[in-house]
């Protein structure tokens, strides 16, 4: 991601939803609705890969488990791919012990369902800004290696 490009997600804040649950992107856009933070969505993890091989995201928010992979599969298209916006996952199941999972993973946070408004935002919000600060590549100039799962 560029500069300019990183520049336009940073102003826009705009997320991609990898859920099969229709319900659950209009719940979030709605949510989000009165602030800066705008939702795409994805319905599984190939159209995300199209998604992101073409548009630009300041964070992804991203189902545990999905009709074609789970959520470890996102943080590794994100490497695939060669972005690096923020993942954030989400699900039901969201005890400590799969928080802790989820950041060790390499994952940014974990956000609980059913969605709470506040939550939401302050969890995205977050995220999106994460993307604003940190390094597009490590100071090899390539993504760091994703640790593997336990």
């Amino acid at each position: 991601m560029s500069y300019q490009e990183r520049e336009v997600v940073c102003m826009s804040g705009t997320i991609l939803f990898i859920s099969p649950r229709h319900a659950d992107a209009g719940t979030l856009a709605a949510m989000l609705q009165s602030t800066a933070l705008r939702l795409d969505h994805a319905h599984g993890i190939q159209e995300a890969r199209d998604r992101l091989s073409r548009d630009s995201y300041g964070a992804i928010l991203v189902e545990a488990q999905l009709p074609d992979g789970d959520w470890t599969d996102a943080l590794k298209l994100t490497h695939e791919v060669g972005v690096f916006p923020a993942v954030v996952v989400t699900g039901r199941l969201a005890d400590d012990r799969f928080w802790a999972e989820v950041l060790n993973l390499g994952a940014y946070d974990l956000l609980a369902q059913p969605f709470e408004e506040g939550e939401v935002r302050r969890i995205l919000a977050h995220a999106c800004s994460q993307a604003c600060t940190k390094p597009v590549r490590n100071d090899c100039g390539e993504p760091k290696p994703l640790p593997q799962a336990m």
